[in-house]
């Protein structure tokens, strides 16, 4: 249900899914590479945080990337390990014996790749895909199809492509938007063409890249016109400009469009602060939801609306996503931040305690100073104990 002050529909009913490929798309951010003890341990912690399917790898591509995805699908139980695959049988042979049980298998399906990439023409890719689909689930296996460069592809030619693999017993369809050129009209529309012209019982999902900064509002725009699941990364890591945030489309699509998932939101920080760490890439400061500043307050008006009521500043309550709020001091800030963090100290605010606290703050914000928690409890100490009064 949607939080109070947010301007979501509560009570639709409507489920959503996530798949996580921070594991696979995640891991081709340039300059990244995780031994497999490490994707474990990112796999066990997008179990807890709920994702209903994990991507753990790509098991072709290296024997350390076979054994992490073996290990990953024989740790993890509570969410579905999915492993990436290109339409051919080596491929989904190499998933097979990773004992995986579902495979996710691509071929591309615009103009520009299957000229220059697969050399093929559409009549090959459509026969590709179908015989990796038949393949895969004559082994048994759960398979999501992709069709790579969807979104710069032939709209007829693509429901084409998915409606003969779904014939062929493709459980989910993904609309892959390769190198981020959707915006959020045109892949709504694209998500109800497909729907609109491809028949059979499967899960639509898409794929966004974030090459124009679009991917998180494509993959919403998406879900409200009808996809059902969405890949994603924690933090948006991945290719190039990344991969749509995980965590900001999960919030969005809960707070906002109040649809349900089976993301345990208050771990999201922890799944953050754990993918930072083992890719080596830190989270900006205004990341949303899960950077620093994401619930930070300096302005003076602000933080007397938030100390009054959060909603008046705060889309949701930072706890919500395992987040704390923070009233922060600057030469933008008025004395009720200066009183929260006094009264929060244990000390009385005087008038006379307050403004001299609040003159040296602004001294040194104009001076360019940018004053930490510790500096803040130097000035406090310092004007409580006489030793300056600016």
């Amino acid at each position: 249900m949607a939080q109070e002050g947010s301007v979501g529909t509560p009570g639709t009913g409507r489920y959503v899914r996530f798949l996580d490929t921070t594991l696979r798309d995640g891991e081709q951010t340039p300059g990244v590479a995780l031994k497999p003890e490490d994707k474990l341990v990112i796999a066990l912690k997008l179990q807890e945080l709920g994702v209903d399917s994990i991507e753990a790898g790509f098991p072709i591509v290296s024997d350390g990337e076979f054994r992490a995805v073996k290990m990953i699908a024989r740790e993890v139980t509570d969410s579905e390990v999915i492993v990436l695959a290109r339409a051919r049988r080596e491929d989904i042979g190499r998933a097979i014996d990773a004992d995986v049980k579902a495979v996710h298998t691509f071929i591309a399906t615009s103009e520009i790749h299957m000229k220059y990439k697969l050399r093929m023409s559409g009549d090959e890719v459509i026969e590709a895909a179908v015989d990796a689909v038949e393949y895969a689930k004559a082994h048994g296996l759960t398979v999501e199809f992709s069709a790579e460069d969807a979104t710069r592809s032939r709209p007829e030619f693509l429901v084409k492509v998915f409606q003969s693999v779904v014939d062929a017993g493709a459980d989910r369809l993904d609309i892959a938007d390769t190198v981020g050129v959707m915006w959020p009209s045109k892949m709504a529309w694209l998500v109800r063409y497909v729907r609109s012209n491809v028949r059979g019982n499967y899960i639509l999902s898409v794929h966004c890249h974030d090459d124009f900064g679009m991917a998180v509002a494509n993959s919403v725009a998406a879900v409200e016109a009808g996809a059902e699941q969405v890949h994603g990364t924690i933090n948006g890591v991945g290719e190039r400009a990344g991969n749509a945030a995980l965590e900001e489309v999960a919030a969005a699509v809960k707070f906002l469009l109040g649809f349900e998932t089976r993301i345990r939101f208050e771990k999201i920080k922890e799944a953050s602060d754990l993918v930072s760490k083992l890719f080596g890439i830190p989270v900006p400061p205004n990341k949303a939801i899960v950077g620093i500043n994401a619930f930070s307050h300096e302005s003076g008006i602000h933080v007397h609306g938030i100390i009054n009521n959060p909603l008046t500043y705060e889309p949701i309550s930072p706890e919500l996503v395992g987040m704390r709020r923070r009233i922060v001091v600057g030469k933008h800030s008025g004395k009720h931040a200066v009183e929260h963090i006094l009264r929060s100290m244990g000390i009385e605010p005087t008038r006379d305690v307050v403004d001299a606290v609040l003159a040296r703050v602004k001294e040194l914000g104009d001076m360019g100073v940018r004053i930490t928690e510790n500096d803040l409890r130097l000035i406090i100490n310092e004007v409580i104990n006489g030793k300056s009064s600016a």
